[in-house]
């Protein structure tokens, strides 16, 4: 009874406006007073500092800095014209360029919304003036700035590794084979649409130019070289390789001289308010991860849902739909931390492992992002693009359908995402 009135309070709290943050630290105090009594408020302060300074934590604003770094340096605009040489002959080539960057981006920031937002800036008024459609141009790259979710480093991967108590590491070696494979259906896709509806060629191959803009970009690689190198060798946590790559964004941005102050200030403060809300949350989350672990209630869901099932197959399929529900109403980050705690008892009692369900839970939280009514990201590709959200939906439809082939086969063929990290840690 109790845990349905904290519910109803926890919903009615967000209906009327109410920080999701603000409403679980609402909630979870009166779960302990109802539970133990005022009492348990006692180290309510200390609790929630102690939750938000996990050490893993401190790898986010490091990332979304590098992220801001990166875009207000001149790495971006490099990092395209590469591409566009690279790929830019194929018909339908600004959409691959625009794929293909995004895997780069990802590979630095972390974050799906500074992706799309660094990337879509350019390369959306771009492909609206080639004569693409301006809602395939926000479906594309919507769904591409995704696989910064399913790409190391990524940021919810470090909120599922902190609120679930497993590898930040591991689970940045699972998700490189998925993103890549995600990237390549994407890519597909594009295609398709382009030779339908026959979207223009770019300049035609010019080795000279991959050339010239392969070594203008060549700085640039260092970023991606030292994150992913540093944490598959092993020589670095996925801490210290944010550190490592907020110092490389710095020397790299030096070297090309370009330095955008005004726009780093403005990308500093719009990250450091997204860390802020993440942080919060995070020690909202304490609260209520305090007061189910007293009540028991994972343990309770476990058992029911194991009396329904014990079918490890069956149940993920049920979880995959339970998150695929909530991504349409929840940011990824208040998705993992008020589902995780309750359902990582389940997970265990079955024998699944963390790390492959931890990527199963970001890609469903990817495929949210792309789904109204919340999709963060849909929305900022729409805002940058212009375009009716209902549209742009329409036409991401195909986009979606591959991340969610990528997440069955994530799911029920653990081999593809799970066999770098077995190579490397087990």
């Amino acid at each position: 009874m109790l845990i349905a009135i904290l519910l109803v309070v926890l919903v009615a709290l967000i209906c009327i406006n109410v920080p999701i943050a603000v409403a679980l630290a609402i909630a979870g105090i009166i779960g302990l007073v109802a539970y133990e009594g005022t009492n348990s408020l006692v180290t309510v302060a200390l609790d929630m500092y102690n939750g938000s300074t996990n050490f893993s934590l401190i790898a986010i604003p490091m990332f979304v800095l590098a992220g801001a770094i990166m875009n207000a340096s001149g790495i971006s605009r490099r990092l395209i014209a590469f591409v566009a040489a690279l790929i830019g002959f194929v018909r339908g080539g600004l959409s691959m360029v625009t794929i293909g960057v995004s895997l780069f981006f990802a590979e630095i920031s972390g974050s799906a919304v500074a992706d799309v937002a660094a990337i879509g800036s350019i390369l959306i008024p771009a492909m609206k003036r080639r004569g693409y459609g301006a809602p395939f141009a926000a479906a594309v790259t919507s769904s591409s700035a995704s696989l910064a979710i399913i790409i190391p480093p990524s940021i919810p991967m470090i909120l599922y590794a902190v609120s679930a108590g497993t590898s930040v590491e591991q689970l940045f070696v699972a998700g490189f084979v998925p993103g890549l494979i995600g990237a390549a259906g994407l890519m597909g896709v594009a295609y398709v649409f382009a030779r339908r509806y026959n979207f223009p060629v770019e300049e035609a191959f010019n080795l000279a130019r991959l050339k010239a803009s392969f070594i203008d970009a060549l700085p640039t690689f260092s970023l991606p070289i030292i994150i992913l190198g540093g944490i598959f060798g092993g020589f670095v946590t996925a801490t210290e390789a944010a550190g490592l790559a907020v110092l490389a964004s710095v020397v790299v941005g030096l070297y090309y001289r370009e330095v955008d102050f005004r726009r780093l200030k403005a990308a500093m403060l719009d990250g450091g308010m997204q860390t802020a809300v993440v942080m919060l949350l995070v020690a909202a989350s304490v609260l209520m991860g305090g007061f189910l672990t007293r009540a028991q209630l994972p343990q309770q869901m476990a058992q029911e849902i194991l009396a329904f099932t014990d079918n490890r197959y069956v149940i993920l399929l049920i979880l995959n739909v339970f998150f695929l529900i909530i991504g349409f109403f929840l940011h990824s980050a208040a998705a993992i931390i008020l589902v995780i705690p309750i359902v990582i008892p389940l997970i265990q009692q079955v024998g699944i492992d963390p790390v492959h369900f931890g990527l199963v839970v970001t890609l469903n939280l990817a495929i949210g992002q792309q789904t109204p009514p919340v999709a963060s990201v849909l929305i900022t590709a729409c805002s940058i693009a212009r375009a009716n959200i209902w549209q742009v939906a329409v036409a991401n439809m195909w986009f979606v359908a591959v991340l969610l082939v990528v997440l069955l086969l994530c799911t029920y063929v653990p081999a593809v995402p799970m066999f770098l990290v077995e190579y490397f840690y087990r």
